[in-house]
């Protein structure tokens, strides 16, 4: 996918240091995650989209994560389109419908996303492991919580899944995807058994804390 390179250089060198400031489950690792899986979205289901909009989408839509996590999408959206670098690079028709994504990119939201490009970053946005999607939700517990048992975290985290990818969760994915399809019957037959899902997270658990990462 051909991107802008003064345009991916100004993202790389200005933008992407900040997610620094972002717990792990947002960090760096996962803007990267949906930025390659945004891409692969595209080319999977032959999408006519704007390739410099779809990376500039998903790269700032958790830049505001650490400032504000439960209202995130609306802070993302708006440093993004406060951002005056950017009209070098993209009309203001283009900039509306960049911020309108980052906004309608939450999987919990309501709403349907109002273009193709928030469709492609809140189905990019959507974890397709196992071990990625239990490191996320215990980390990002943590965060809400800091003072909370793993224990704790591992009975948020198992109701905070099943509201989202159970039988009749509200997690939407916008794009015929076998790689999703995959994740979805894995984590929905995890779940059906609590213990043999918490002793699932407390051993991806250890392993982050071994590796330092948390």
């Amino acid at each position: 996918m051909k991107i802008n390179s003064e345009l991916k250089k100004y993202i790389e060198e200005n933008l992407l240091v900040e997610y620094q400031k972002n717990e792990v489950g947002h960090g760096i690792s996962h803007i990267q995650y949906v930025i390659d899986r945004s891409f692969e979205l595209v080319k999977d289901n032959n999408l006519d989209v704007n390739y410099d909009m779809v990376y500039t989408i998903a790269a700032y839509h958790d830049i505001g994560h650490h400032i504000d996590s439960k209202n995130h999408e609306i802070v993302s959206a708006k440093i993004m389109y406060n951002d005056k670098n950017l009209s070098k690079f993209f009309s203001d028709e283009e900039l509306i419908i960049i911020k309108e994504a980052i906004e309608d990119h939450r999987a919990s939201s309501k709403s349907e996303p109002r273009s193709i490009y928030g469709k492609i970053v809140s189905s990019a946005d959507r974890n397709n492991t196992i071990e990625d999607c239990l490191k996320r939700t215990y980390t990002y517990g943590k965060k809400l919580n800091p003072n909370a048992t793993d224990e704790e975290l591992f009975l948020r985290a198992y109701d905070v899944l099943n509201n989202k990818f159970g039988e009749n969760g509200y997690a939407k994915f916008y794009f015929k995807d076998k790689k999703y399809e995959e994740f979805l019957k894995e984590i929905r037959n995890l779940l059906k058994e609590k213990e043999n899902y918490i002793n699932t997270q407390r051993s991806y658990i250890k392993k982050l804390k071994k590796e330092n990462l948390f």
